[in-house]
């Protein structure tokens, strides 16, 4: 290139982006036959509006291979034009597969709740093969030899598990306090701390679910500050429940005080009103080097009526909502004709079944629920892991890539133990030409797909989640990748 050539300004450079028609001919030679000029062509205007944005966006990286502006136009169309053909590539082939599958999950975040939060274990994965590929004993008692209860096995196991007189799932844990206060105080009032008015995931808020169950709030207390005298001042002939929320996905800090579930159970009973918990987080069992989470048990034991959690958060099991508690009023519940609209499909059933029988053995459901081993793991195993991955990119992937080990630190995610960090190491890459941002996109695009976490420019591929079974597919993308660094 001639000394005194100048480079393009990035916005020129949308006169070279190629026309949809040349696109299509040459998608079609490179992805055969089998796809329509309509796929083809919605594919091309996708690329091409994709490398716009990351022009006017600055993005585009205007380098040829010697790291030199490019000022040849024959070089920018060739450089735009394989560019905006792999984009388009990747699009078509993005189209025919399943938009829900298998992702690689490298945040740190063990209960990630856009990426489906608990990983099932082998023995739920197992149990959901078995029922789904041929007929199974939904609701057939086969000692009897006549219809049965749904979700009997799982109840009994609950009662076993957390201590409750009876129990009950549903399709998810909002469902479950909906449903809960729906049936314990419809048309009157539930008290609640105002420290307690969480939104718990999905912009589900406290207050928006009493409101739908036909209660009407009442709050006491302040935010920091909530006293037992504040719930005996607010009962009245209106009051229906005495309600009290886990915040499992906040916490306040410094000047704070709340009423203890055995002090607020003593006083709903003394006052003839029933108790209802939202633990959220469903926690069965202490976590080894993790602050104490309170238990469903310990909830029993306080004398709590009702305890609403989940089934797919710390519990390590599918989607549920879980009701364990007093016979007087779990057993409503089943009884109640919004059961039907609520209770689980025979797929969650199979999935928790096992997962819960896992947890009659503590040590065996440390070892093989995916989300305890995960949550307690030690450091220097995920530092194995890393080692492991670094090894595995090479050496020329590596130095591209500018591929490094680094300290992490994870979280439990799912709306709990929000102040818990989980001290784990990544590989850590911070190549020269290529951004954070435009690698997160492209292992986000790859096979499988790559979720990371971007710190101070650096991309990290955080080891907590990753298990040894992904390290080589992780790599390959990886290197992959590196061909795209100018």
């Amino acid at each position: 290139m001639p000394a005194h050539a100048k480079p393009i300004e990035n916005k020129t450079l949308l006169r070279y982006l190629p026309s949809v028609d040349v696109l299509i001919e040459d998608l079609r030679s490179k992805s055969g036959e089998g796809s329509s000029d309509s796929i083809l062509a919605s594919a091309a205007r996708e690329a091409i509006e994709i490398q716009r944005r990351r022009i006017l966006t600055g993005e585009m990286i205007e380098n040829g291979s010697a790291g030199q502006p490019y000022a040849d136009t024959t070089q920018i169309r060739a450089a735009l034009h394989c560019e905006i053909l792999r984009e388009a590539h990747d699009l078509l082939i993005a189209g025919q597969t399943p938009d829900h599958r298998h992702v690689i999950n490298a945040t740190g975040i063990v209960l990630h709740t856009n990426l489906g939060r608990a990983p099932l274990s082998e023995a739920a994965c197992q149990a959901l093969i078995e029922v789904s590929r041929s007929y199974s004993n939904l609701e057939y008692d086969l000692k009897a030899g006549q219809r049965g209860m749904r979700g009997g096995a799982i109840e009994s196991l609950l009662q076993i598990l957390t201590g409750s007189e009876s129990a009950v799932v549903v399709n998810n844990n909002a469902a479950a306090v909906m449903f809960s206060i729906r049936m314990m105080a419809e048309g009157k009032e539930a008290i609640v701390s105002r420290g307690e008015l969480v939104e718990i995931g999905g912009s589900f808020r406290i207050p928006d679910i009493i409101a739908q169950s036909g209660s009407v709030m009442v709050e006491v207390g302040s935010t920091n500050k909530t006293h037992l005298s504040d719930y005996e001042r607010a009962i009245g002939p209106k009051t229906g429940l005495l309600f009290k929320a886990h915040t499992s996905n906040f916490r306040i800090v410094g000047f704070t005080e709340e009423v203890s579930r055995e002090d607020l159970a003593a006083l709903a009973h003394a006052r003839g009103l029933p108790i209802l918990e939202d633990l959220g987080s469903g926690c069965l069992a202490n976590l080894p080097g993790i602050p104490n989470e309170p238990t469903i048990s310990s909830s029993v034991k306080a004398g709590i009526d009702v305890i609403t959690f989940s089934g797919d958060k710390l519990l390590g099991g599918p989607q549920a909502g879980i009701i364990v508690g007093k016979s007087v009023w779990v057993d409503k519940l089943k009884n109640h004709p919004m059961m039907r609209a609520l209770r689980l499909d025979k797929l969650a059933l199979a999935a928790l079944e096992a997962t819960l029988r896992t947890y009659l053995d503590s040590d065996r459901a440390m070892r093989e629920v995916p989300a305890l081993r995960m949550i307690a793991e030690k450091t220097d195993a995920t530092r194995a892991r890393a080692e492991s991955l670094l090894a595995a990119l090479g050496e020329n992937a590596a130095r591209i890539l500018r591929a490094e080990l680094a300290k992490s630190k994870g979280r439990v995610g799912g709306g709990a133990m929000p102040l818990t960090e989980l001290e784990s190491w990544a590989v850590s890459l911070k190549p020269e030409r290529i951004s954070s941002n435009r690698m997160d996109s492209l292992l986000r695009r790859s096979d499988p797909p790559t979720v990371t976490r971007i710190r101070d420019g650096h991309l990290l591929l955080d080891m907590r989640c990753v298990n040894d079974e992904e390290i080589e597919p992780l790599a390959r993308i990886v290197r992959e990748m590196a061909k795209y660094v100018p």
